[in-house]
């Protein structure tokens, strides 16, 4: 990984003082500077005529219009720009290029001298064969980027940027995948409350996840989705139809499957957004880059550099209180003889079995942390992780307490402020303690940091067995391992993971 791509913002000049057509052929070109770097700001300098034309790309910050040559050079050089592509090559930006003071150039070449003489003697060069858009693309060699995207997404300049202030009176947001997927997608909806106060927020989401979202003030509405239903099809329009009669403005999909893209589509949304390696991409009025360097919770807020640009910091906080919630786990905390008690939560379990550390591990790391550092466990999970979580209790020596399917989603959340640390595998819980500040050690096999769904924010840690070339064998995980040996989570130690213990609670023995 190149760690500089992730330190430093790359501020961009785009050089292109050409045709119409010559300028919609650059849009690769954008998308996969914004895919390598998702950060980079890029500004585009062009003719006067063509900047009304060609605002609201998605993948374009900024429209600098040239007004003459020393004009314009004092306006790039006031930009203080980082990198500089000069996509036109001629006389003109080739001595703004040299006059500009930006430090890391590259130009395209357009091979004018085979082109003079093809023209004039009518010899053919290979170098003529290559269309201009590659001669484009090859220019992002030089920066190390990959070429992702070859072909110009003519939709991306069609669309007209809003007038935020008129038109955007409802946004909706689609997330109906996983427990873990909608924590991160807290903070885009709080960013979006946020930007749009006089905005509603309407959220699209599962049946199970419907309380992440239900506590969060910035929320006016939630539309359910099943989708495990036995009217799988039906419920595809009918979730649509509920969309469209919500009249929503502006719908954002941080969930990248061809669904949630079909269903954004037929709910008849006029500005629909996603990701750009979404299955179902041509759904979509807009796409932003989709990349795997950032957080997940971060990669969520870029959805909304299609109607708005901004400098996003994620905030990942779902404590809005439930005093309901609050009573009850004080009471099952009661019962269960924990005050007073220094608390440590523990999920064992996970959807896909291989995201899983060894049941025996667990048990043997919570009877080690009762009786060598006086810490009492805590056991949570849902129906599905009962089994689990009732297997690590019968092997344990210790005295942990078992709340699995004992909390409701809301309680699991009220739980967490009683809870001095969080040890998980990569799950939805993990980032439901981080959103509460909960220091959280997740051990994680199958899948790696690398995806963007490690727990965010200070203070947390991720025990992995790096170098093991296997890994990621998958995005999720899986039922079993594919080479059969499963060495991500039977190679991670009961001493590795109690040494972290220790050293996150500082204490020392």
């Amino acid at each position: 990984m190149n760690e500089n791509k992730n330190q430093t913002k790359q501020n961009i000049l785009v050089m292109r003082l050409s045709s119409l057509g010559d300028i919609v052929l650059l849009s690769p070109v954008f998308k996969n500077i914004k895919e390598h770097w998702p950060n980079a700001k890029i500004t585009l300098l062009v003719k006067e005529q063509f900047a009304q034309a060609l605002s609201g790309h998605p993948d374009i910050d900024e429209i600098m219009v040239f007004k003459g040559f020393m004009s314009t050079l004092r306006d790039i050089r006031a930009q203080k720009f980082t990198h500089l592509l000069d996509m036109h090559a001629t006389l003109r930006t080739i001595l703004l290029s040299a006059l500009s003071g930006i430090e890391n150039k590259k130009r395209y070449n357009k091979n004018f001298l085979a082109r003079r003489i093809y023209v004039k003697f009518k010899f053919a060069s290979p170098v003529l064969e290559k269309h201009t858009l590659e001669k484009y693309l090859a220019v992002l060699s030089d920066w190390n980027i990959p070429i992702k995207y070859h072909t110009p997404n003519l939709s991306d300049w069609k669309f007209k940027a809003l007038d935020l202030k008129k038109e955007i009176k409802n946004i909706c947001i689609f997330q109906t995948s996983f427990l873990g997927d909608s924590v991160l997608t807290t903070p885009l909806v709080k960013k979006t409350a946020n930007m749009f106060p006089k905005a509603k927020i309407t959220v699209v989401t599962r049946p199970q996840t419907v309380e992440i979202f239900r506590h969060l003030d910035e929320v006016n509405k939630i539309i359910i989705d099943n989708k495990r239903g036995l009217n799988q099809i039906l419920g595809i329009f009918r979730t649509a139809n509920r969309i469209h009669r919500a009249k929503v403005d502006v719908l954002l999909v941080p969930h990248r499957s061809f669904r949630s893209a079909l269903i954004a589509w037929l709910s008849g949304v006029k500005v629909r957004i996603g990701f750009s390696n979404s299955e179902g991409r041509f759904f979509y009025t807009k796409t932003v880059p989709f990349s795997w360097m950032i957080h997940d919770a971060e990669r969520n807020l870029y959805l909304l550099r299609g109607i708005v640009q901004d400098n996003f910091k994620v905030e990942l906080n779902l404590d809005n209180g439930n005093t309901d919630a609050e009573e009850t786990v004080a009471k099952l905390l009661k019962e269960s003889g924990a005050e007073g008690k220094i608390l440590v939560g523990v999920h064992p379990s996970s959807v896909w079995p291989t995201k899983c550390w060894p049941a025996e591990n667990y048990a043997k790391l919570i009877t080690r942390m009762e009786k060598e550092l006086g810490l009492t466990s805590v056991l949570i999970g849902g129906p599905k992780d009962l089994e689990v979580s009732e297997q690590v209790a019968r092997l344990s020596e210790g005295h942990p307490i078992n709340l699995a399917t004992k909390t409701s989603l809301t309680e699991l959340m009220a739980l967490m402020k009683h809870l001095k640390l969080f040890i998980t595998n990569d799950s939805g819980p993990m980032h439901i303690a981080t959103a509460f500040g909960v220091h959280t050690l997740a051990i994680f096999g199958p899948t790696t940091k690398e995806l963007g769904f490690f727990p965010y924010g200070e203070g947390h840690r991720v025990i992995e067995v790096k170098n093991l070339p296997c890994r990621p064998c998958a995005l999720h995980g899986g039922k079993k391992c594919p080479l059969g040996h499963f060495k991500c989570m039977k190679d991670i130690s009961v001493e590795e993971v109690f040494n972290n213990v220790k050293e996150m609670l500082n204490i020392h023995c």
